[in-house]
């Protein structure tokens, strides 16, 4: 029974994450993974108002020449506890508002990039391009499975409330809306250990041998370099701009 679901399956985790075309997704996934983890190391190293005012700006102009709607939700997601921290944290700290705006600064900075680099990235472009890069295959397995199970736990958790919603349930504050929530957590949790054994079942069947093989080809084209010469030129313009204005 697994092998026929295999193949929507894969079709509804590319629709899933997915993103719109921009010359970002042209790039090689290596480049976008190493980009976003330097733009990172260097951001966190700022201090001045000034430098940490710009990297924000970078990394907002490349997301707005590469973002899809689900990285915009992503984003509002992350502004949204943000402004928690920007609200309470001078309130809590002596000279807070200075240190809130650097943390929002930094946080942004940091966000916007990772999901204007990465956020486009299916889940098995971003596993090989960690493989590519050197990264341990168990944790590259971890991860690509862990994505795979998470959705499957989405599924089963949209079926099991249709299920209940078919039932004539209104969630109430009352014990027998408490009792049937843990009737769903209680089935939510089985049926995904059932539907991971079935998952084990079916890679056994196509000689799964405890490790996945990197199939992707992609190969570093000219604009790559191009790109991360740019990038290197830029990062190192931040780190020497707020060392000069120290």
């Amino acid at each position: 029974m697994a092998a026929p679901q295999s193949a929507p399956l894969v079709k509804q985790l590319t629709s899933l994450f997915a993103a719109q075309a921009s010359w970002i997704s042209a790039h090689d996934p290596r480049l976008r993974l190493s980009a976003a983890a330097v733009f990172a190391l260097v951001t966190v190293n700022l201090t001045h108002f000034v430098t940490l005012s710009a990297a924000a700006i970078i990394a907002a102009g490349l997301l707005v020449s590469s973002a899809s709607r689900t990285q915009w939700r992503n984003l509002l997601a992350l502004e949204s506890i943000l402004l928690i921290l920007l609200i309470t944290l001078p309130l809590t700290v002596p000279n807070g508002l200075a240190l809130a705006v650097t943390i929002w600064l930094k946080a942004n900075a940091v966000g916007v990039m990772v999901l204007a680099l990465v956020g486009s990235l299916e889940p098995m472009q971003f596993g090989h391009a960690l493989a590519r890069l050197g990264v341990p295959s168990q944790l590259v397995q971890l991860l690509v499975l862990t994505i795979r199970q998470i959705y499957l736990l989405d599924q089963e958790f949209i079926r099991l409330r249709q299920a209940m919603r078919a039932r004539a349930f209104v969630p109430r504050s009352n014990r027998h809306t408490w009792r049937s929530y843990g009737w769903l957590v209680g089935m939510l949790l089985v049926r995904s250990l059932s539907r991971s054994q079935r998952l084990l079942a079916a890679m056994r069947l196509r000689g799964f041998h405890g490790r996945l093989y990197v199939l992707d080809s992609g190969q570093w084209q000219r604009h790559d370099t191009a790109l991360a010469l740019g990038l290197m030129l830029l990062f190192s313009g931040l780190l020497a701009t707020d060392w000069w204005l120290r």
